[in-house]
């Protein structure tokens, strides 16, 4: 027998904690080269890092910042999600759904504060 695949299982949230946990991995992966291109001005000296670090002191870089507070939030409650999942004796009904929406709401709150921190 064929399997049919009707995309019913793509409106369910558990699919969409997984596309939010893949994609904030993938997004994070390459922020990780920019943020070592910037440790390793450290290393050629004062005048190289504090013109990287005026560079970056732009409201387009503040936003990417908050992206990346956003990002890494997002991807540490779904981990720890994914984590109660496969860690548990007994698998709560609807695979932890309260965990996807305090996971969004986590990351919001993240973004939240670390917004009213910013001084532009």
């Amino acid at each position: 027998m064929k399997r049919v695949n009707d995309f019913r299982a793509r409106n369910h949230p558990s699919y969409w904690a997984f596309l939010v946990h893949r994609v904030s991995g993938l997004l994070l992966v390459i922020f990780l080269p920019i943020h070592f291109l910037a440790l390793s001005l450290a290393l050629k000296g004062d005048a190289a890092l504090n013109g990287f670090i005026s560079f970056t002191d732009t409201p387009l870089f503040k936003v990417g910042e908050l992206g990346l507070v956003v990002l890494l939030t997002l991807h540490l409650v779904g981990g720890v999600r994914l984590l109660l999942i496969d860690f548990r004796p007994v698998r709560p009904p609807g695979l932890l759904k309260h965990w996807i929406y305090g996971g969004a709401a986590m990351g919001l709150a993240a973004g939240a504060a670390f917004v009213v921190t910013l001084n532009f």
